[in-house]
């Protein structure tokens, strides 16, 4: 199978605003007909690394590359790029048609292409027949699909879409998302995606990019993204998750013991976060384990659990719909489960065993 060429490459970028520094040479490669995220929290310089391969802005150091191309001090328009910001920025006094001529009239597109184009990105987008409106007749999440047409509509090399969905209701996000994930690969343009929203990331991209302080902490595909996370900060910021502090106190056969209180929990040694993947004796660590990981044992099935098994208290109960929502206090700490089973006999005060395997656990030096 042929490997897959790069759409666009960033080398070396570096950007600052005054003593700010947003990027901190950063390097980014993003895959043919691929839907590439960035994702992190507000000023990690994701909008800044979209805007620099928008031409929107240029890097104090570094180049960016579409196609191949060396495009640094090439001005957006000519860059054929499609965008989609989370404000629509349809014209007001121009039909979802005249929105969707727009571009074209610029491309000197032939009437009857256009005509074609127009007629096949509003199926795409499941607007058809409401081309003779205006953005004001539309509801918020038809005027975002009129946004997408228009930057499908004439063709682009890339699609780069700025938080998109972030003016939209729960709902309708998941819905769009959908569509959005749908069109691309329908049409198969090479998308970057910016958000702050973690599931978002998560059921819409083939690659993520986790960033973080003007820097690029993980890029991988989701599901290693969330299981194997490469650093602390993408444990964390990445879905929910508990932690404990503790003393390594041994290393054996792959497993490190740390004590946390008067506990013992055990770690697979393979599951250590960040450049020191080494541990001693005496090393104080961060422990991480995933709400869905931790299992309620009752008296009976808690015989069975040969390791990290410990005793809680339960504290609150919340049904989500399809789970259950579990808060237990440990070590004078609240700790959360996440289950799809419940049991009867659970309640407020309760004393339950919880457990879960080495291999589910996280760890980091401090």
């Amino acid at each position: 199978m042929q490997a897959l060429k790069n759409d666009v490459e960033i080398k070396g970028a570096f950007k600052q605003f005054g003593s700010n520094v947003v990027l901190n040479g950063i390097d980014l490669e993003v895959k043919q007909g691929e839907l590439l995220t960035l994702l992190g929290p507000s000023g990690c310089g994701k909008s800044t690394t979209l805007n620099l391969i928008a031409g929107f802005l240029e890097a104090d150091e570094g180049d960016v590359y579409i196609k191949g191309k060396k495009v640094t001090k090439v001005p957006p328009y000519k860059r054929d790029l499609g965008m989609v910001f989370q404000t629509y920025s349809l014209f007001p006094h121009m039909t979802v048609r005249e929105n969707l001529d727009f571009g074209l009239k610029l491309r000197k597109v032939e009437k009857s292409e256009k005509d074609k184009r127009i007629t096949r990105i509003l199926e795409l987008v499941r607007m058809s027949g409401l081309e003779d409106r205006y953005p004001r007749e539309l509801s918020g999440g038809q005027r975002q699909r009129v946004a997408i047409a228009r930057a499908l509509v004439v063709e682009p090399k890339l699609l780069l879409l700025d938080e998109p969905l972030s003016n939209l209701d729960a709902k309708l996000r998941h819905e769009l998302g959908a569509e959005i994930k749908r069109l691309q690969k329908e049409i198969g343009v090479t998308t970057i995606f910016v958000t702050h929203d973690q599931e978002e990331a998560l059921s819409l991209s083939d690659r993520i990019v986790v960033m973080n302080q003007g820097r690029i902490e993980q890029v991988s595909n989701p599901t290693t993204i969330y299981d194997h996370p490469s650093s602390e900060f993408v444990f964390r910021f990445i879905g929910k998750s508990n932690s404990f502090e503790g003393t390594v106190i041994a290393v054996e056969n792959r497993e490190i013991i740390v004590k946390v209180n008067n506990d013992i929990m055990r770690v697979d040694a393979d599951n250590m976060m960040g450049e020191d993947d080494s541990c001693q004796p005496g090393d104080i660590v961060m422990l991480y384990i995933r709400p869905e990981k931790i299992q309620i044992f009752s008296e009976a099935t808690a015989s069975q659990k040969s390791s990290n098994l410990h005793k809680a208290k339960i504290s609150q109960l919340n049904y989500l719909g399809t789970s259950w929502e579990v808060d237990v206090t440990m070590y004078e700490k609240s700790y959360q489960i996440l289950t799809h089973t419940f049991d009867s006999s659970w309640e407020h005060g309760k004393e339950v065993h919880i457990g879960w395997d080495p291999s589910d656990m996280m760890l980091v030096k401090k």
